[in-house]
């Protein structure tokens, strides 16, 4: 606890000084400086009063100890003993709460998401299973009240999908499916294995908050958009007009194609959700790799070739391996109850950032 101290008592000072500042008439004159430290007044007042309200107790819980220690009556002292508790009890609801204030803020937390499934390594089989994973995010959404909505989609032919791209939107949408973002292992019989087999295939799963215009700058003189027709399952419109769309982001190289659509303007508009998406994930990336070191062996966004979790349908076992969880329920996980790894996830990736603090 003495770190957590420590921590608040350079909060306080840093409070104290900013306080200070406003009073300086080259603040008071300067509208920029003023509207700076009246916003970092704001983001510590809470933890300021948090700190004061901690040490507090602190002192009438050693002042409550002292009166224990001397007082002779057992009816005063059950009585000392019981506001002792009760002192106790708030103190440790008090410390869970700053820790709460210290913890990094996270400022995707709260946004929509598009989600990107790519079938890897086992062809139809890892097609099936892409499938079988839209399937399982799309019921822990509706358990979560989430809306889904397909922005791109490749069927494969035996109707399982090569790559499938949602939107999930819904308040903490990012916050829920984080953790999902890596490579997922299914060992399973396939459906076209006749000699009963046990294949081991997987699929990449990627998460990205939405974008807004605002979040990401995209130059007309970066993207090239090429218009195509669309091919697959779709109806007559299908091969006739060219609906489909495909954006290349010139400086990335990121190529984004949507086809789901009849209209190419739809297939345009959705396309560049996905682009702006792709590109805020880089940002980010980018943006973590100097403390990547750091966070080595923590739980953050995911990287895309780690492998995260194995499905395996012979032992109805689900293991995620970041955290040693195994739980033999296949069936219930693939129907949407994800709260036994994503709640676990959640408290190890607290843990690790109150390590860091």
């Amino acid at each position: 606890m003495k770190n957590l101290l420590d921590k608040l008592k350079k909060i306080e000072d840093r409070y104290n000084n900013i306080l200070k500042k406003l009073k300086r008439p080259d603040v008071t004159k300067d509208p920029v400086k003023i509207k700076k430290y009246s916003q970092e007044i704001s983001q510590l007042e809470d933890t300021v009063k948090a700190a004061q309200k901690y040490r507090k107790i602190k002192s009438e819980i050693e002042e409550t100890e002292e009166m224990l220690q001397t007082e002779k009556e057992k009816e005063l002292r059950d009585l000392i003993t019981e506001e002792l508790l009760n002192l106790e009890k708030e103190k440790s609801n008090l410390e869970t709460k700053i820790e709460e204030l210290l913890l990094p803020k996270d400022v995707y937390a709260q946004k929509d998401i598009i989600v990107e499934i790519r079938a890897g390594t086992g062809g139809d089989e890892a097609a099936l299973f892409a499938s079988d994973l839209f399937k399982m995010y799309s019921k822990y959404s509706e358990k979560n009240n989430y809306n889904v909505k397909v922005l791109s989609s490749n069927v494969s032919d035996l109707g399982g999908f090569k790559e499938i791209v949602f939107e999930v939107s819904g308040k903490g949408a990012y916050n829920k499916f984080k953790y999902e973002s890596g490579v997922h292992r299914v060992q399973r019989i396939p459906v076209t294995e006749s000699s009963g087999r046990i294949h081991t295939s997987t699929t990449t799963v990627a998460v990205l908050p939405v974008a807004e215009k605002v979040d990401v700058e995209i130059k007309s003189d970066d993207i090239s958009i090429q218009t195509f027709r669309s091919s697959g399952p779709g109806g007559q419109h299908v091969n006739v007009t060219d609906s489909a769309v495909r954006i290349t982001h010139i400086p990335t190289k990121i190529v984004v194609s949507c086809q789901d659509e009849r209209s190419q303007f739809q297939n345009k508009q959705r396309a560049f959700k996905i682009l702006r998406a792709k590109l805020l994930d880089k940002k980010v990336r980018e943006q973590q790799k100097e403390v990547a070191t750091k966070r080595k062996g923590q739980i953050g966004m995911g990287e895309r070739s780690e492998k995260i979790r194995t499905y395996n349908f012979p032992q109805n076992r689900v293991t995620d391996h970041r955290i040693g969880l195994t739980l033999h329920k296949l069936e219930q996980v693939l129907s949407g109850e994800l709260d036994g790894f994503i709640n676990t996830l959640s408290i190890k990736e607290r843990g690790d950032k109150l390590r860091n603090l």
